[in-house]
């Protein structure tokens, strides 16, 4: 039996204050900023007509509110779509935190108080599984690391690499196949 391959849409949420000035957020739940809106709003002619066999969202305010705006106001919450939790580093810049620990990112230093890299990895490896059970093509609303770490992933690479895949707010992008490989089949659009 032909098991068709799956295929991923990612959509980063809408502008917020924090993701604005380049604050770390993870379980803050802020709402969008007006700008935020207004781009989540023309996701929605972007996305119209593409069958979706299942959509999901980040249950936080930012992603499930894009969600709705671009016209999918029923998606699933999957709490596995969270971002990355930042522990101590909510709310602050990677400048900041590098004024007592220097060449700090996420994706190479703790974050007192939040997730590793293996937790991250963990649960995002749950949402490839399901997608890729579940065939066809799916669409997925969340958050900027947790996205990058979500595609590193998807292509068979550590968590870690997500800091290879800048990423916009109010972007769409698609994980695909070629043939049996995984692969990026556009993105940061």
């Amino acid at each position: 039996m032909f098991q068709e391959k799956s295929e991923l849409w990612l959509v980063r949420h809408g502008e917020t204050e924090w993701s604005r000035d380049h604050r770390h957020t993870s379980f803050t739940d802020l709402p969008l900023t007006e700008h935020g809106v207004e781009v989540a709003e023309s996701l929605a002619p972007l996305l119209a007509g593409v069958d979706f066999r299942l959509t999901l969202t980040s249950p936080r305010k930012r992603a499930h509110r894009t969600a709705d705006l671009a016209g999918f106001a029923d998606a699933e919450v999957d709490a596995d779509l969270v971002e990355w939790d930042y522990g101590d580093y909510e709310g602050i810049t990677t400048d900041e935190i590098r004024e007592t620990v220097p060449g700090w990112t996420v994706w190479t230093h703790p974050s007192p108080g939040g997730e590793t890299p293996r937790q991250v990895s963990a649960r995002l490896d749950r949402v490839v599984a399901r997608v890729r059970a579940e065939g066809g093509r799916c669409l997925a609303f969340a958050h900027g690391h947790s996205l990058r770490a979500l595609t590193a992933r998807w292509l068979g690479l550590p968590v870690t690499d997500g800091r290879l895949f800048r990423l916009d707010t109010s972007t769409v992008s698609v994980l695909a196949h070629e043939r049996d490989v995984p692969v990026i089949g556009r993105w940061n659009s």
